[in-house]
């Protein structure tokens, strides 16, 4: 039997960042993930601290975008590779009391560093009767790049298993797994956490998010747009267009509507011809009060959950990984918002 300090089961960004945080704090650890939940890999990849509908902040939003910069920065420097990319978000204007309402938030201090009041008239081939805002400190991360890099990585370590975690070989009496005895075990299974029979009973909500990536010459567009969806540049005339929110799934695999909506929507703000070069799907792991679930089971002490992100994981995982250490490791408490006691 191989003793590690801690298992982590999936490996989406929840479970990355937990494993990056054990790799700092100097503990054993085996990940098991069979990349059967893809919510992070199809993610839109945008980090982003302010709700560009309502023009405000996201919950503990700078305290969230500094702490992530610095761990994704310190992995692109384990890793060797490039996969965070600053860049500002243009917000297209449909009225002019959206303009009044980005003056109006602007003038908030906790507002003011992030939205510029120099408003861009306009962006060529993207039609707007309106102005532009620019979002500053926003960016894009390449999350297919970093979780296949990180995850060679741990194959290399011999801390990676690639294959589907079998609940019925785990023995919570014992603390064993398969040839693993373990300290702790913690659950990052997005959407899969529905199928845990130690946490499924959280209130955790699938919703279908899908994106199509366009292939547009003439474009030549920098930053990333937000109308009713988002435009990422991607490079090489390459844009990821998305994303669709449903709760009423019947599967993971793309769909015609989802493609039909988005391109529908498209086709009001591009002047330009394009054409659908990909389509990908993930089911998001979402909650009713939007905020995620971390914390311990109340009967097993040991078992644990690090899950329901949303569409806010790139900025939240990061410090997410660092609450939940702290919690196991030094009792410290974790904030009420995001603890699972909030259902107890």
């Amino acid at each position: 039997m191989k003793k590690v300090d801690y298992i982590i089961v999936g490996f989406g960004l929840s479970g990355l960042h937990f494993a990056k945080k054990l790799i700092d704090e100097n503990k054993s650890f085996v990940v098991f993930d069979d990349n059967s939940e893809n919510a992070s890999l199809v993610a839109g990849g945008i980090f982003n601290p302010v709700i560009l509908k309502r023009f405000n902040l996201a919950w503990n939003a700078d305290l969230l975008l500094t702490h992530a910069k610095e761990v994704y920065e310190s992995l692109e420097r384990l890793l060797g590779v490039k996969f965070l990319h600053s860049k500002p978000i243009y917000r297209r204007f449909n009225s002019v009391e959206e303009q009044n309402d980005w003056f109006s938030a602007s003038d908030q201090s906790q507002l003011s560093k992030f939205l510029n009041t120099d408003l861009k008239k306009s962006i060529p081939y993207i039609q707007s009767e309106f102005s532009f805002g620019e979002v500053n400190k926003t960016g894009y991360l390449d999350t297919v790049l970093l979780i296949k890099s990180f995850k060679n990585y741990l194959q290399q370590q011999g801390n990676f298993i690639e294959e589907a975690f079998n609940y019925n070989e785990l023995n919570s009496a014992k603390n064993s797994y398969k040839d693993f005895t373990f300290n702790k075990i913690v659950f990052c299974e997005g959407n899969g956490l529905s199928l845990n029979p130690f946490f499924n009973d959280l209130p955790l909500v699938g919703n279908k998010g899908e994106y199509v990536t366009i292939k547009c010459e003439g474009l030549n567009l920098e930053e990333m747009l937000k109308f009713s969806l988002f435009l990422i540049p991607l490079g090489n005339d390459l844009y990821k267009v998305g994303a669709t929110y449903n709760r009423q799934f019947k599967d993971r695999e793309p769909s015609t509507s989802a493609k039909k909506q988005i391109l529908i929507k498209l086709d009001k703000v591009l002047e330009l011809p394009y054409e659908v070069v990909h389509q990908e799907a993930g089911i998001r792991p979402t909650t009713k009060d939007r905020r995620a679930l971390i914390g311990r089971h109340s009967e097993i002490k040991n078992f644990y959950v690090n899950n329901g992100y949303g569409s806010r994981g790139i900025l939240l995982a990061p410090s997410a990984a660092k609450w939940l250490f702290n919690f196991i490791e030094y009792q410290q408490e974790l904030p009420k918002e995001i603890d699972i006691a909030r259902f107890n």
